[in-house]
């Protein structure tokens, strides 16, 4: 099973506290995956997935296991561009951060992208802010998917 790990800010080209988190979260799923060829790990974010493949590299990941996706800006773009890298994917392992779940299960639910979404801690005073953020982006996220479940399907 792929393993996506969303992106977050980085600073001076390098992971910041939060992302790298989401990192460290990711190398034991990366372990634990049964098959003898390890499943690729999908690193997602414009700006952030070179620094997150270069992180994992430093902490022993193959970089052959390691594809890039360098355009995403949201959590629905993270996950829309990585299930069209590798669109046989029958389910993911989505790595983000604890404050950043729910609003990963919503989109990929509205995606019909199955998936395991998995929490990495977030350190304090950082949940602080996180979360007054995603109090905001959240309900934001429902109201556009409920936007566009209303919308009538194109016709070609």
């Amino acid at each position: 099973m792929p393993i996506l790990v969303l992106g977050a800010r980085t600073r001076h080209g390098r992971p910041s506290r939060v992302l790298e988190d989401r990192l460290r979260k990711a190398l034991p799923l990366l372990d634990a995956a049964p098959d003898p060829v390890p499943a690729p790990i999908v690193v997602s974010g414009h700006g952030e997935a070179r620094a997150m493949a270069d992180w994992l590299v430093g902490h022993g990941v193959d970089k052959h296991a390691i594809l890039q996706e360098p355009r995403a800006r949201s959590t629905n773009e993270n996950l829309e561009n990585a299930r069209a890298m590798l669109p046989d994917t029958r389910k993911w392992t989505v790595v983000t951060s604890d404050f950043h779940v729910w609003r990963t299960r919503l989109w990929a639910w509205h995606l019909g992208i199955p998936a395991d979404v998995v929490g990495a801690r977030t350190a304090w005073p950082g949940i602080v802010g996180a979360v007054f953020r995603e109090c905001l982006a959240l309900p934001h996220s429902a109201l556009r998917i409920a936007w566009r479940r209303a919308q009538p399907a194109t016709r070609e």
